[in-house]
Parts: structure tokens; sequence; C-alpha cells
């Protein structure tokens, strides 16, 4: 899923870490709000709310709302500081991010409801959650060759809506090309909102323990492609001790 990189990958890898990551994205975006009723995974909206706050000079939460962007914004330099120091082309050079990523929301799902509704929590965890956001949309950017976005999803309708009039023209000659990518689209656009009524729900009945689960599902990205070959050798290695007997 996210262990092969340049030519070796796929798109069905593409697709697998799209699945995964929009869904966590999704879910932390609608859990997010709820808790700290502040978008957690991207800025645009921040944009405009920071100009309206300018306007009506609130510096204080101007203030806050330029934290916040230039958290999600620190998140995606360190992510990709870190994969091209380390390397891009190294196995798992995305590990460090989702560790990051992993252990913020861990802190999150523990800590939370120890500042419910306080000025700290909407500054110091809805902020940790955009530099998380930031740091997973870079990651899977340089992971994926800039093909897959799983944090927001303007330039994923964007795309769909071009790449759909495309599909639809008459005499294409890249029609599986298209579909293909069409297939990819629907993918993030389907995985995120699940996992924004998967945050919506389990939060309202969870509370804060609701960021265990997107903690899962980052802990199964992880451990993924590890198990799969040890499955896959395990198999053949069976497979081979059969055809000896």
């Amino acid at each position: 899923m996210l262990r092969h990189l340049g030519i070796r990958r796929t798109y069905g890898h593409n697709v697998k870490i799209a699945a995964m990551l929009s869904l966590v994205a999704g879910f932390v975006n609608a859990a997010g709000f709820l808790a700290f009723a502040v978008l957690t995974t991207n800025v645009t909206g921040h944009v405009a709310l920071f100009a309206e706050r300018l306007v009506m000079k609130d510096w204080e939460t101007a203030r806050v709302i330029a934290l916040w962007m230039s958290l999600f914004l620190a998140g995606a330099f360190s992510s990709s500081l870190i994969i091209n120091t380390i390397g891009r082309n190294q196995r798992f050079s995305y590990v460090i991010p989702l560790l990051v990523e992993s252990l913020v929301l861990l802190l999150v799902a523990l800590l939370g409801y120890r500042f419910d509704q306080s000025l700290l929590a909407r500054e110091l965890f809805a902020g940790s959650l955009l530099f998380v956001m930031g740091i997973q949309n870079a990651m899977v950017s340089l992971v994926s060759g800039a093909e897959v976005r799983t944090t927001h999803l303007t330039g994923t309708f964007t795309d769909l809506g071009i790449e759909l009039a495309q599909w639809i023209r008459p005499g294409q000659q890249e029609k599986a090309y298209l579909t293909a990518k069409l297939k990819l689209r629907v993918t993030i656009i389907a995985c995120f909102l699940s996992g924004a009524l998967a945050g919506a729900y389990l939060f309202r009945y969870c509370s804060y323990r609701a960021f265990l689960f997107p903690l899962g599902l980052l802990s199964f990205t992880l451990t993924y492609d590890v198990f799969r070959i040890r499955a896959k050798r395990y198999y053949r290695r069976l497979h081979f001790r059969l055809l000896k007997k």
C-alpha cells in the first residue's frame, strides 16, 4: 500500500491508500468539528474566516486562525522534509509521519476530555489535528506521485468533473484510463464521506475516545505491507512443503 514507490507503484496501491487514509481524514474532519468546532483537515475555510476577523479587528481570533493555517503548513513541510531526507525511494520513509499522526490522535483520544470546550483545546488540540492532516496530505501526495489527496475534496470534485466530461466525449480513445481515474476519485469521495459519518456517529456516543478509531486505521495501514509479505512467504513455504510431500 505504502512501501511501493516510483515505477513499482500501481493503480491498486493508490486505490488502497486513498480508501484507508480518506476514511481517516473524513473521520478527523467530522469528529474534530464536533469536539472543537473547527474544521481540521483543510485551510480553505480558515482563510475566509481569517480575512473576516481581520476586517472586524478581532485580532485574537485572527491570531488563532493564523496559527491553525501555519500548523497545517508546518505539517506538510515536516512530512516532506522527513521523507526527502530519508529518501523518497526508501520503502519505509512514510513510517515516521504516520507514527507522529498516530501519536497525536492518541493524545487527543486520551486527554481531549480534560480540556473540553476550553480555549486551550481549540488552540492546542484543533491545531495539532491540522498539523497531522498536513503531514498526511503531503505524505500521500509524495508516495502516490501526486495522484491522491485525502484531506479535502475540492480538488477531487474538480478532477472528477473534468474527467467525467472527457469520459462522455464521443470517440474518446482513453476510456479505460479515464475509467480508472474516475474510480479513484469516487473511492476518495465515498471513503471521506463514510469516515465523516463514522466520526459524527462515534463521537456522539464515545466522545474523545472515538479518535481511537482512526488510530486503529493508521495502525493497520502501517502494518499491512509487513503482514501481507509475511503471509505470502508463509503460504509459499507451506505450498512448497506440500508439493515435496
